[in-house]
């Protein structure tokens, strides 16, 4: 069996793969001190609460917090008696190109994410993940990656908000029932939320004009489901896709052509 790790700024999830499907996911908040004793405890907690039993012999990680992967490859080495994939790293290749400026550097969760949606949906896509940032992907019609957007996340402009304004309380994210609030939660919340449709759509459709052609667009990341009803801006909402995208990664470094 396959253990899956995403590791995010905010949170960490970690999932079991028995080459069918995904017999348990478990979130974690990302912190770079936790050791690998400490992820192997809460590990099998979760997995005696459960009672699940998975002989896992491989790990694949994505991590956007570089300080973490050391003790995730000690709790793969030390437990599970493997060598970790690490998504970015030259030891694990991907199934698609990278087709963006020379020395740039492209965090693993967008190239995790870009294998994914090809493997879902086909090319020419844009990859929306709600995130600690709001990270647009884009797919060219081979499944590469070309380029995106970087935009700040809902619950980090949120704080930024209270943070900054010493008058501004800290709000939860919601979907407001009016635009115009008549307090200041409402007030803040419709900001956010409106603020952030619109947000979408305009990249997206600039994408969409810049790029000349018609796009799918795919959703996926934790706040994903709060923009679900609100309009028409998704082709798709994919809870799994990074997940996904990481058990497609593994599977390609698995194959006799791409071991030599």
């Amino acid at each position: 069996m396959l253990l899956a790790v995403d590791c995010g700024n905010t949170n960490t999830v970690f999932s079991i793969w028995d080459g069918t499907r995904f017999v348990a996911t478990w979130r974690m908040a990302t912190q770079h001190l936790r050791t690998a004793d400490e992820y192997y405890v809460w590990l099998s907690t979760l997995k005696a609460f459960q009672r699940i039993e998975p002989d896992i012999t491989d790990v694949i990680v994505s991590s956007t917090v570089p300080r973490v992967v050391f003790n995730l490859r000690v709790l793969a080495d030390r437990y599970f008696h493997t060598r970790p994939l690490v998504v970015g790293r030259p030891d694990c290749a991907l199934p698609v190109e990278v087709r963006v400026d020379p020395g740039t550097q492209v965090g693993p969760d967008r190239l995790v994410n870009t294998v994914a949606g090809h493997d879902r949906y086909g090319g020419d896509l844009i990859v929306v993940d709600f995130g600690t940032a709001t990270t647009f992907d884009v797919v060219d019609d081979d499944g590469a990656y070309v380029g995106g957007v970087i935009a700040p996340g809902v619950n980090l402009s949120l704080a930024a908000l209270h943070e900054a304004a010493a008058a501004l309380p800290h709000v939860d994210i919601s979907r407001p029932q009016r635009v115009v609030g008549t307090n200041t939660v409402a007030c803040m919340q419709s900001g956010i939320f409106w603020g952030y449709i619109g947000l979408i759509r305009e990249i997206c459709d600039r994408i969409k004009a810049e790029r000349g052609r018609p796009m799918k667009v795919i959703a996926t990341g934790g706040l994903a489901p709060l923009f679900q009803q609100a309009e028409a801006l998704f082709d798709r909402f994919d809870d799994d896709l990074t997940m996904h995208g990481l058990t497609v990664i593994h599977a390609h470094n698995k194959k006799p052509e791409t071991a030599t």
